[in-house]
């Protein structure tokens, strides 16, 4: 299957080229303008249906008419003089709410939207005073507008309403000013847009300067990054596809999780062939390049395929967990890493045919031998003296673990950037209202049989949350229009985002209205306190799901694909201590050194399932390679020399160029951001140098033939003699058996 895909790919290179071009740039333009109709903003739509939080949000959309994609926004008004509001200006603020009300908003249209695809979402906004200042120094409005508030197109509706307030107020002689839900993330958009910009020109930079730098070619350093840019927007094109036939929801980071993910993992796949296509090149320079092209794809495409399917595989089981953004990220993930095998074993193979000996030039590396450079020094010190690389190794990533005692999870939003208009306004209500004014904890109280609910009820849970410690006013119930249903507001006296927040509504709030709430009623907690205490439930019990079962699966697909039992067990204990590294030092450098509450709730899994695939990726390869060159004999030493030697340059190449694209997320405003590309970049860096050239060769020089327990890692008489290897004139094998065996060693031969 395999073959066939390369075979007909590099005997039809411009079909192949030509169908990609097309299709791709068409998905990739239909699942931009589509993308903002299947992503999801709300955070308890996420959770399961039996927590507390997402049943609030059930009775609020049933009960009270709840919109799930309307979008609040605090509008601040003020006298331009600083006075205190007077009562004609309170007139004049309710007057200019009314007539916000009473007129069409039309959204412009940039040239982001396209027209036929992309949402109208001019509207009439709603707007109605919420507030007055207890010192009269302003006056809040609440206003709603409806739609995705990640869409380009909201933001320029936002905009539209923003300066038609501005100018209404403006014209009664008072300031505005805007904050939370919509106008936060516009102007966290408008602060970070410039920054993103440079930080794609950077990784693009980076990753054309490391291929200029091992490949010294033009061709090597551009086509990989342009091939693998088109297959990037095409699979999330398809993710997209598939979330408009199946109905479910992405959460709106999934989409630049996948362009990060893919830009990465597609260049570290074409790395991979480059590597052998020039190796083949040099060893063969008389036989024509589409030949060679054609029997290189072949063989890579085995490593390739398995590198996917482990990715795959290991993110699958996210397809176990209970929380909503884990559930989707699983499949969302698996489905791009399918497209970008798909083009490693079509696209890549026929732009290698079509370029042939010219993907390296001006560079003339094809026509002499290598040095074995730095990666036949770490075979060497590997050979030498492999128990004090294991132990230095082992001690460095256990060091590093050290740092996840005390670790605590962080479910915070990220806020806006503090010198946003946004975030000024936020100030100034804060500096004279208490925390939880502007975003309260909502009780939500049902009669069980349907009939009037008894106004008693919904008065004696206002008086118990009255009386818990940290909650400051409850606002008097409202009622649905059959009043079968009562709402309340309680503003808390601490930020509704911070942790003691979140412990105060899942212990002493909860409690309170549980026992203040009568037989025949039931009450539900929603808010954003609540939902995320809700969310800190369900990721722990998932953390406890997923990880097991993840270990489990990548533990079978080590089994299969390495025949043995004793190498899976080496491998599965390097990547967990990796993964305890790498988390222990992202707590250290952001808790414990930065101050921060804590490591971001969705750190631990995605950490995990990246670091766990990706290092047992890089280790297979290495693996693969150990035990070929122990299968031809001689001193086992000397197999983990010429192993580390042929494997060093692709591993390290393909580690540095899949870090530098996840720690390009590093200058990003968002502090679960940073943390995530930090953490990925450095967990990738671990298991490319220290776990697959160092610790994982050591242990195999300790270990011996034991490695490959029971199968004792040598092959038959009658397969050896099949696949006898061709030396080059150093002595090194220079053939392959498929699977992982290929190298990226700087000389002729493999």
């Amino acid at each position: 299957m395999i073959r066939a895909l390369t075979g007909f790919s590099t005997r039809r290179p411009w079909r192949v080229i030509a169908v990609w071009a097309v299709v791709g740039v068409f998905v990739t333009i239909m699942g931009q303008a589509l993308v903002f109709r299947v992503t999801h903003t709300d955070s308890a739509g996420f959770l399961p249906p039996e927590y507390d939080a997402a049943a609030a949000l059930r009775v609020a959309r049933e009960e009270f008419g709840a919109e799930p994609d309307a979008d609040a926004v605090t509008v601040l008004v003020a006298r331009r003089d600083g006075k205190p509001l007077e009562e004609a200006d309170e007139k004049r603020v309710r007057d200019v709410a009314r007539k916000l009300s009473a007129a069409r908003l039309e959204m412009p249209w940039t040239d982001e939207q396209i027209p036929g695809l992309s949402t109208d979402y001019s509207q009439v906004p709603r707007v109605a005073p919420a507030m007055t200042a207890p010192d009269k120094s302003f006056a809040l409005l609440g206003a709603r507008l409806r739609g995705n508030s990640t869409d380009p197109g909201m933001h320029s509706l936002y905009r539209a309403f923003h300066d038609r307030a501005q100018q209404e107020f403006g014209g009664a002689g008072l300031r505005t000013g805007f904050t939370g839900g919509l106008a936060d993330v516009v102007d966290r958009a408008d602060a970070e847009e410039g920054t993103q910009k440079a930080v794609g020109l950077v990784m693009v930079g980076l990753i054309v300067l490391i291929n200029v730098l091992v490949f010294r070619s033009v061709l090597a350093a551009f086509v990989p990054l342009f091939a693998v840019s088109v297959v990037g927007g095409a699979a999330a094109g398809t993710v997209v596809g598939a979330a408009l036939l199946t109905g479910f929801e992405l959460d709106p980071g999934t989409p630049s999780m996948i362009g990060t993910v893919l830009i990465g993992i597609g260049v570290d796949y074409f790395l991979f062939l480059l590597f052998r296509f020039r190796e083949e090149l040099r060893r063969r320079p008389e036989e024509d390049h589409r030949a060679v092209a054609a029997d290189v794809s072949g063989r890579v495409g085995a490593a390739v395929t398995s590198a996917a399917l482990t990715i795959v595989a290991a993110f699958a089981t996210l397809g176990t967990a209970t929380f909503g953004q884990f559930r989707v990220l699983g499949p969302s993930v698996a489905v791009s890493v399918l497209v970008m095998l798909v083009a490693s074993l079509t696209l890549m193979p026929a732009l290698l045919a079509v370029t042939g000996r010219k993907m390296f030039w001006p560079s003339r590396t094809l026509a002499k031998a290598g040095r074995a450079g730095s990666a036949g020094r770490a075979g060497e010190l590997v050979a030498r003296r492999p128990l004090l690389v294991l132990v230095a190794s082992v001690a460095l990533l256990g060091a590093l673990a050290a740092g996840t005692a005390g670790v605590r999870m962080d479910f915070g939003t990220g806020g806006t950037p503090p010198d946003t208009a946004a975030a000024a306004t936020a100030r100034e209500i804060a500096g004279v209202l208490p925390p939880g004014v502007s975003d309260p904890t909502t009780v939500y109280v049902t009669a069980d049989d349907g009939r009037p609910l008894d106004p008693a009820v919904p008065a004696a849970l206002r008086r118990a949350l009255s009386g818990v410690a940290g909650v400051g006013t409850v606002a008097a119930p409202v009622f649905d229009a059959d009043r079968t249903a009562a709402r309340l507001d309680a503003h808390l006296t601490v930020d509704s985002q911070s942790q003691r927040a979140r412990d105060l509504v899942a212990g002493p709030v909860r409690r309170a209205v549980r026992e203040a709430t009568p037989a025949g009623a039931t009450a539900h907690v929603g808010g954003t306190a609540a939902v995320f205490a809700d969310v800190a439930t369900a990721v722990d019990r998932d953390l406890r799901t997923v990880f097991p079962v993840a270990t489990a699966l990548i533990a079978l697909i080590l089994v299969v694909l390495l025949r043995s039992l004793a190498a899976p067990v080496v491998l599965l204990l390097a990547v967990g201590l990796c993964f305890a590294a790498t988390f222990g030092a992202s707590a250290l450098v952001f808790q414990h050194i930065g101050g921060e509450p804590g490591v971001n709730f969705v750190l631990p899994l995605v950490l995990f399932l990246f670091v766990v695939a990706l290092g047992t990726d890089y280790n297979i390869l290495v693996s693969d390679r150990l035990r070929e060159e122990m299968a031809h004999g001689g001193p086992v030493r000397d197999a983990v020399s010429r192993a580390v030697r042929h494997t060093a340059p692709a591993v390290a190449t393909a580690g540095v160029v899949l870090a530098a694209s996840f720690g390009t997320l590093m200058v990003n405003a968002d502090p679960s951001t940073r943390q995530l590309g930090f953490a990925t970049a450095l967990g990738i860096l671990l298991s490319a140098f220290v776990l697959s050239l160092l610790l994982v060769p050591a242990a195999t020089a300790l270990l011996g033939r034991g490695m490959w327990w029971p199968v004792r890692g040598a092959r038959s008489r009658k397969e050896t003699t099949c696949s006898a290897p061709v030396r080059d004139g150093s002595g090194a094998p220079s053939g392959t058996s498929g699977g992982y065996a290929y190298s990226g060693q700087d000389g002729p031969g493999r």
